[in-house]
This record gives structure tokens, sequence and C-alpha cells, in this order.
């Protein structure tokens, strides 16, 4: 992770969703332990307070689990769980914005679908 930090959020819901994508790419397999808060905290140069509260969050939210004397876990179906979510999130909120700028510039399906498929090389 790098410390890229933006000023439209807290620093603790930026270093959440940072672990939140890890855990949707695979790069945070189930059952793998997080870094402790406080290499979190020396690497990304945060306070570990505020590492703390993004992993408390991220236990809140049920995707990691504390393991007494042994840290932070991504617990099991934590990667369907963020799935699920994110994609909720995107219809509900992202989609109708994109389908709006796609009826807005006039665009058909066909050409929108040949855009993306020479895009990916095919």
């Amino acid at each position: 992770m790098t410390p890229d930090w933006t000023d439209d959020q807290p620093i603790y819901r930026q270093l959440k969703d940072k672990v939140v994508v890890a855990i949707m790419d695979g790069a945070l397999p189930e059952g793998e332990a997080l870094p402790s808060v406080r290499n979190v905290a020396v690497d990304l140069q945060i306070n570990p307070l505020t590492a703390s509260k993004a992993y408390q969050e991220l236990v809140m939210d049920g995707l990691v689990e504390k393991r007494r004397g042994l840290g932070m876990f991504v617990v099991e179906g934590a990667r369907n769980k963020v799935l699920d979510s994110e994609r909720t999130r995107f219809m509900d909120e992202e989609w109708p914005q994109i389908l709006g700028t796609i009826h807005r510039l006039g665009f058909k399906a066909d050409e929108l679908l040949k855009s993306g498929l020479s895009q990916k090389g095919g």
C-alpha cells in the first residue's frame, strides 16, 4: 500500500478502503494476516491510532477478525462479501450516472461493446 492520501476523506477511511481493495483484488486472501498496526503506521507514515481505527472498522464490517496475541486476519467469505457490496454500490450509485452520460452522448450498445473489446485487445 502506498501513502497517497487525498483531502476528501479521513486517512483512516482511505486506509480501510485500500485494505478492502486488496481483499477484493485477492492481494489479501482469506485467512491472511494483515500487517500490524505498528508496521502500517510506520510504512504509511500515519498515527498508529489512525491505523487502529481503520482496522476496527474492518472488524465491525465483518471483513477481518482479531485473534488474541496473533493479530488481525481476513475472515473466510470476506472477498465475496466485499464483491457483493461493491457491485450493489456500483449499480445503485455509479451506474445510473454512467448510463445518463451514455444516453446524453448518444452512444449505442454495439459501439460501447466494440470500443471496450478493442481496448482489451480483442
